[in-house]
């Protein structure tokens, strides 16, 4: 018996994704538990295995696609049913009655086949019939005869060449799958022209070929792009910058590092000492600590501090639970733990929710100075930056420190200026006094 693939409950208030990749194709032998197909949501990717061991009868979305929660994606049966479930299929493709286009002219339903062997994905059928394709003109490079948005891409590419070879006027098109109208160099040309000029007066010369490329923002891509976008509409962001001596945790960490490792089987960095020293600062000024409903102002006396890691397909911000009662290498580990699967991603979605304050280091890029944008609904996040060497006045002497740019970006609708200053000012005197986050932090 054949089982449908369904979209899986994708998380909290996440409704829909994109099929990001179809590890199978159709005919292809299936295992129970075994990965099909990979979902991109805006938080993380999710896999769906096979309910039970078959043959992947049909794919129904394609990559692209986009699915929503309970939406089916696909068949799986037992081998012996698939020459049944094609046969069946194609009958009931030939009895579905032609439809008639607007314009009176015949319309095949997507159901059936083109020209008696090629079905034709939704995504390729769209960017065909905006740009006026012959479908029955495409060639199809799938095992299985299915003609794909690729396969309508190349024919464009192909056409464009052969319309442009030897022509002193290149109407060269370029296109991208999510946009309907390709927009031309002659198009482009008389746009620009100037009045009494027609487009014929104008040398134009052929869009230089492989120097552009349209890529699909992914949906992780998109839902950074809106909320960060989003967290400047709606906050009044500011920020504020100090610096800090690096020295006394510099020698603390040159000094215990090896011990530190040995006994706790990880590497001691700074971002145990800013985790404690931002939880320290959290306490003595909890509106840093906060969020905004509506006329409410909610203060939170948990610390659940977010870690922002530089992923390939895009920032995430993994949190670290209860910050304030983790121990150095309980920070370390956890924050070594959730980075190293943020790059894989393999973090789940529970692991990116919540989170009461962010940290972020651009230092570990070359950052010299940033300002850091709030993490909504959060009311303030911590810039670190790198750390370089530089002159400053101590007890009336140049010396030489260990120094590090910090910038503190808030909310200014619940967070003044002066509080601020001085959770920056705690964070700072945490810093360069180690020994405190000890008694206070």
């Amino acid at each position: 018996m054949a089982v449908e693939i369904r979209v899986p409950a994708l998380g909290e208030s996440i409704v829909d994704a994109v099929i990001a990749t179809w590890f199978k194709s159709e005919g292809d032998e299936v295992k129970q538990g075994e990965a099909l197909v990979e979902l991109e949501t805006d938080k993380v990717n999710v896999e769906v295995s096979a309910e039970q061991s078959g043959v992947l009868q049909k794919i129904l979305k394609q990559t692209g696609d986009v699915v929503t929660v309970g939406e089916v994606l696909g068949m799986v049966g037992e081998s012996d049913e698939v020459a049944t479930g094609i046969h069946q299929e194609t009958a009931l493709s030939e009895k579905v009655p032609d439809r008639q286009s607007p314009n009176g002219q015949e319309q095949q339903s997507t159901s059936q086949v083109l020209d008696g062997q090629k079905s034709v994905s939704p995504l390729a059928r769209r960017i065909a019939e905006d740009n006026k394709i012959d479908l029955s003109q495409v060639k199809s490079n799938s095992p299985h005869g299915r003609v794909t948005k690729d396969d309508v891409i190349s024919y464009l590419e192909k056409t464009s060449r052969q319309q442009t070879s030897g022509s002193p006027v290149a109407a060269q098109q370029s296109w991208d799958t999510n946009v309907k109208t390709p927009v031309t160099t002659v198009e482009a040309a008389t746009r620009e022209a100037s009045p009494g000029h027609t487009v014929s007066q104008i040398q134009m010369q052929p869009a230089p070929r492989g120097r552009e490329e349209h890529v699909r923002l992914s949906r992780r891509r998109q839902t950074i792009a809106e909320r960060l976008v989003e967290a400047q509409h709606t906050a009044a962001m500011l920020t504020t910058f100090n610096e800090v001596d690096m020295s006394s945790v510099m020698e603390v960490r040159a000094r215990r590092k090896e011990l530190f490792k040995e006994r706790h089987g990880v590497s001691l960095g700074f971002m145990s000492f800013f985790t404690k020293a931002v939880v320290g600062a959290l306490k003595a000024f909890p509106r840093l600590n906060a969020e905004i409903q509506g006329n409410e102002m909610i203060l939170k006396y948990y610390y659940d501090i977010g870690i922002a890691v530089g992923a390939e397909e895009g920032l995430v911000v993994p949190v670290l639970r209860d910050a304030d009662r983790k121990s150095f290498a309980e920070i370390e580990s956890e924050i070594t733990d959730l980075a190293k699967r943020a790059r894989e991603n393999k973090l789940t979605l529970v692991e990116l929710q919540g989170g009461t304050f962010t940290i972020t280091n651009g230092g570990v890029f070359g950052s010299l100075l940033s300002t850091p944008i709030l993490n909504a609904p959060q009311v303030g996040i911590l810039g670190m930056h790198k750390i370089e060497q530089r002159p400053i006045v101590v007890n009336g002497q140049i010396v030489i420190r260990s120094m590090m740019y910090l910038a503190l970006s808030y909310d200014h609708r619940i967070v003044d200026g002066r509080e601020a200053v001085q959770f920056l000012v705690k964070v700072k005197d945490f810093i360069e006094d180690p020994e405190t986050l000890l008694l206070e932090g």
